[in-house]
């Protein structure tokens, strides 16, 4: 998973100044719905504390579906289809919702964009500080994925994250299986896809 990952890190060339060294940061939850449907919203949500001495110059998650197809898309929560003369070949298995990710408690985005698509960054992590994360997936394409996620320290590859002296690279995966059966949908001005809670029925409890 980590060789994996790490063939999607990206590298910006504002970040050259970015410090050296090895930060210790640990995954302290993590949770994604094991089972989903198509057109169902869910959340990601992951836990990441500085358990080191040092602060986190930038604290970073990268996403990317296991397997071939999920390596070779840009698409964080998307996979690549190799069938030649496609328009667009990347295609989501999540559509991630506007102004996501978020920290939990928090109204406003907590992950800037990066170069590479797959790199989220939530800025820098003060030593003993705990950073939440949330983000908000509907799911698009029936099948059975695994989603993969890895914690860096920053951008350029100089500042590197292990959960301990044991040079571990902190990370994990979801295995997600997203079946056809359809819930009733809208879509909202923001263009999230929600679910339409359905219709309780009810009598008037009265009598003439």
């Amino acid at each position: 998973m980590a060789a994996l990952l790490a063939a999607c890190g990206g590298e910006s060339s504002s970040d050259a100044n970015e410090p050296s060294g090895t930060y210790r940061v640990q995954v302290t939850e993590a949770s994604f719905p094991t089972e989903q449907r198509l057109g169902q919203t869910s959340l990601m949500q992951l836990g990441i504390k500085n358990s080191g001495r040092k602060t986190v110059p930038a604290l970073t998650v990268t996403v990317t579906i296991a397997g071939k197809a999920g390596a070779n898309s840009s698409l964080p929560f998307g996979v690549h289809d190799p069938q030649a003369g496609l328009a667009l070949p990347d295609r989501p298995v999540w559509v991630l919702a506007e102004t996501y990710p978020r920290l939990v408690g928090s109204s406003e985005p907590g992950g800037a964009t990066t170069s590479n698509r797959k790199t989220f960054d939530f800025g820098p992590l003060k030593p003993g500080e705990t950073t939440k994360a949330v983000w908000k997936l509907s799911a698009v394409k029936a099948g059975h994925f695994t989603l993969m996620y890895r914690v860096d320290a920053g951008l350029s590859g100089s500042a590197k994250a292990e959960t301990g002296k044991n040079g571990i690279v902190p990370g994990g995966s979801f295995v997600t299986e997203i079946t056809q059966e359809l819930p009733e949908t809208e879509v909202t001005d923001s263009g999230e896809i929600v679910e339409i809670p359905p219709k309780k029925n009810g009598n008037g409890g009265g009598g003439e």
